[in-house]
């Protein structure tokens, strides 16, 4: 193996979130050094990586967003199992209601962001949700390629969505080409987020240098209000669903789904790595065996509550940057939009930030603003998208576990 090769196997070897905190620091060093007539030229370099790193999330995200809804839609199988109806039924309302609380968040503690708008086109922000029902009408019918290559990323879940359901009846082969499809895809997102310290490093390098303190300020406000979401939504609305559903204090449940199954994937940080966790915790708590096997590689899929609060408070907080103050219909529309992006969020790392452009479309921000919000969510992704997975995949086996115990109970 040659030194290059050993390397770069070094490098990958090592944790991706020790490596981004790494760039973080190196980054607010040389920016604060910069700062004071130090390394000038390196934060000129340094910028550059930020800038690529930001041109290859903005190159990969519209075929991510395309490929891995298609192949969402049209993979999973949703009539195996009795009860199955009633899980994506909490699936989707789970999702939705943390979408509507990463909203409310949102307009109780509005962030404001350090981002580069000196190349930003000065856009008209929607008055209305007519306005807004309008824009999303004509940008669904957009022309596929064009879709694809202006980054129209409703038209681009539009064409995903119907592709998918399309070919729900095609042959296994072609069914297997969008697997493999998603797989490459998969691949070399996966491959611009192993270069994620290097940009990371060089965007705090220069927010540093040009704001000081500021953006790490506004960075770790934003975090704090999208930990506290997630907080909310796992102590207080999932509980409430069970107890809708159960008559009886959930509270044990849900502490039980976050201790077994929630603490270990907030150090995997994938849902997917979490499923033979999970199915351990269903046989555990002795729930329906011809429910669990399906439901929970279903919910590595489709329930993404925290990937729902995340795309709507990383979303409104580029909009509040840009001034634009969304009314209650564009926010609820939001709140649905970002619900549908989750559903289709799993399977890469960072896949919820990927789908950040897709809902700011909605308020006409252009996909140069989204990305940059991308990026710092990539910042902020050390915490972030560890709780993010844990409540993501605690709530599999919570569903799970209200629909396999409301069927008991409607069957006495």
């Amino acid at each position: 193996m040659s030194k290059f090769s050993t390397l770069v196997q070094n490098y990958t070897d090592k944790n991706l979130v020790l490596r981004i905190v790494i760039g973080v620091i190196v980054g607010a060093t040389v920016g604060f050094l910069a700062q004071k007539g130090y390394m000038l030229s390196l934060v000129g370099l340094f910028g550059t990586l930020g800038k690529l790193f930001v041109g290859a999330l903005k190159a990969a995200a519209p075929i991510l967003v395309f490929i891995l809804i298609a192949s969402s839609i049209l993979t999973n199988n949703f009539n195996n199992a009795k009860g199955i109806r009633k899980v994506i039924m909490l699936y989707l309302i789970g999702t939705f209601l943390a979408a509507v609380v990463g909203v409310i968040a949102s307009f109780m503690f509005p962030t404001i962001l350090v981002l580069d708008v000196s190349n930003e086109v000065t856009r008209a922000a929607p008055k209305t949700v007519v306005e807004v029902l309008e824009n999303l009408l004509f940008n669904i019918v957009d022309n596929p390629i064009s879709a694809l290559a202006n980054a129209n990323y409703i038209g681009i879940l539009a064409w995903g969505t119907g592709f998918g359901i399309a070919l729900r009846f095609c042959t296994n082969e072609t069914k297997n080409l969008f697997v493999d499809l998603a797989d490459a895809i998969t691949m070399i997102v996966r491959f611009i987020i192993q270069l994620a310290p290097f940009g990371i490093m060089g965007l705090v390098a220069t927010s540093v240098y040009s704001t000081g303190g500021q953006a790490l300020m506004g960075y770790g406000r934003l975090l704090l209000v999208l930990v506290g979401a997630m907080v909310f939504l796992a102590l207080i609305v999932n509980p409430i669903i069970a107890f809708i559903f159960l008559k009886k204090n959930p509270y044990p449940l849900v502490f039980t789904c976050l201790k077994e199954s929630g603490l270990t994937a907030f150090f995997t940080r994938s849902s997917a790595a979490n499923i033979p966790v999970n199915l351990n915790l269903c046989r555990k708590l002795k729930l329906d065996e011809e429910l669990y096997p399906i439901s929970i590689p279903l919910g590595a899929t489709i329930n993404m509550g925290g990937a729902a609060v995340v795309i709507s408070i990383l979303t409104l907080a580029a909009a509040h940057t840009l001034g634009i103050t969304p009314t209650f219909g564009t926010a609820l529309l939001l709140s649905l939009v970002a619900a549908v992006s989750a559903c289709g969020a799993s399977g890469v790392a960072g896949g919820s930030l990927m789908l950040i452009p897709l809902a700011s479309s909605l308020f006409n921000i252009s996909n140069d603003i989204a990305m940059q919000v991308v990026a710092i969510g990539f910042i902020i992704g050390v915490i972030q998208d560890s709780v993010e997975t844990g409540i993501n995949s605690s709530t599999d086996v919570l569903f799970t576990a209200i629909a396999s115990e409301s069927r008991e109970i409607d069957s006495l």
